[in-house]
């Protein structure tokens, strides 16, 4: 199957607009392809407005988010590949949505869930977890 992240990504945006609050992206900021200003980098991490009256021409597609921003008072070109966005969230509220760490775990074949240190759910050690993001 085709990774779900795009697609969940995609319904959150449009849900989170559409009860009025402002979407945000919560980003890799080391991820090698991703394309945003130096000073949109804090901490390892990007913080992106995407809503619509923050941005111009956005398109999600199932591999690049990107979008015309103004940083500083210039526009630019911003591209973030789906597999760097870590989180989707309302600005007001912080519903939204974290996404697991790997990307394989929709890939996995069955039986095969891997193993992952410090878990204290033995039960299902496969299973993805989610965190508040504020």
């Amino acid at each position: 199957m085709v990774p779900s992240r795009p697609y969940l990504m995609r319904a959150l945006h449009d849900w989170i607009v559409d009860s009025g609050c402002t979407p945000h992206l919560l980003v890799d900021a080391e991820h090698p392809d991703l394309e945003v200003p130096d000073s949109a980098r804090k901490d390892g991490q990007v913080v992106l407005n995407v809503s619509p009256g923050a941005v111009r021409d956005l398109v999600m597609d199932n591999e690049l988010v990107t979008f015309v921003a103004r940083f500083g008072g210039v526009s630019r070109g911003v591209s973030v590949p789906v597999s760097a966005i870590k989180a989707i969230y309302a600005r007001e509220n912080g519903r939204g949505m974290v996404f697991p760490e790997e990307e394989g775990l929709e890939q996995a074949e069955p039986g095969n869930t891997g193993s992952r240190s410090g878990d204290d759910d033995d039960d299902n050690p496969g299973r993805p977890r989610l965190r508040v993001v504020k």
